[in-house]
């Protein structure tokens, strides 16, 4: 019987600690030697070679920022499980601990600031519009009564419908289940146009079959702050991620990477997505911060 009793209170003590080292991801990372990286598999700042293998200028920067916390931790060692998260799945997987941080192509807004910490902006986005290069669309106004895709789990049609120059257009939406499977909607016709971040839908052409046979047209939808996520109420986690993003920034390693993943030949095809450093980025660079989209949309 007291063996039993033993037992449960260890447990419960286990439990305990558990929980307390949820709200305190150093802790939880020097006394398990290991950290996990939520990663995308078909993202234009994340993707997957197959294999396990997940690469791209946002994972990269993820693996930096760990490479940085692993030496102020003192450790030795410190082993990188990496997590693929879809749209749907990135904050549960984040609040209940199977993520420690996810380096993706997330939107920091003020709702998900209820659920999670977002660490300083590191990529603006721009939300933009692919179709087929014959389609005859340029725009906003050439959607009418047009299908258009976008992925399960994203703000992207939201931002459309909000658009001042969408007003009075009918069109009919369809979802994929990620980013390539949004893309291959378009690719096999059943989307007129795909609308998404503008470095997701360059990176998806740059890969496909025949990319001269898609582009980016018409106007920006939203201008969105792209940040890695955190799990909420951790100040020492959030300082030590944002501390080595600043460093990345102000010794160039992070413009250098950045170039590397967008305006050189990149796995798998070794084609360029070619995109360059927007002067929204270079702006979230100049003045680190972690300000929602909302602060975006005032200006």
């Amino acid at each position: 019987m007291k063996k039993h009793l033993l037992a449960t209170t260890l447990a419960v003590l286990a439990a305990g600690s558990a929980f307390a080292q949820a709200s305190d991801t150093l802790a939880k990372i020097k006394s398990s030697g290991a950290v996990t990286l939520g990663v995308r598999e078909s993202s234009g700042l994340g993707y997957t070679l197959g294999n396990g293998k997940y690469v791209g200028f946002h994972t990269e920067m993820g693996e930096r920022i760990l490479a940085d916390i692993r030496k102020d931790l003192g450790l030795s060692k410190m082993e990188v499980k990496y997590q693929p998260i879809t749209s749907q799945n990135r904050i549960p997987l984040i609040q209940n601990g199977t993520v420690d941080i996810e380096c993706g192509s997330t939107t920091n807004n003020m709702a998900r600031q209820k659920d999670v910490a977002f660490a300083v902006t590191t990529y603006v986005e721009e939300v933009r519009i692919a179709v087929n290069a014959k389609s005859g669309i340029t725009g906003i106004k050439d959607l009418n009564g047009k299908t258009i895709v976008t992925t399960t789990g994203t703000t992207s049609v939201q931002t459309l419908r909000k658009n001042k120059r969408a007003d009075g257009l009918t069109f009919k939406e369809v979802m994929g289940k990620d980013h390539a499977d949004s893309f291959l909607l378009l690719e096999t016709g059943r989307a007129d146009a795909f609308i998404m971040d503008g470095s997701i839908l360059a990176a998806n052409i740059s890969k496909s079959k025949n990319p001269a046979d898609f582009k980016i047209v018409g106007e920006v939808l939203s201008v969105e702050p792209i940040a890695c996520m955190l799990r909420k109420d951790d100040p020492a986690f959030k300082k030590a991620v944002d501390d080595s993003i600043k460093r990345q920034i102000a010794d160039g390693s992070l413009a250098k990477l950045y170039d590397k993943w967008f305006m050189q030949p990149v796995p798998p095809a070794n084609v360029k997505i070619g995109l360059p450093l927007s002067e929204a980025t270079k702006e979230a660079w100049a003045h680190p911060n972690d300000k929602p989209l909302e602060a975006y949309e005032v200006k």
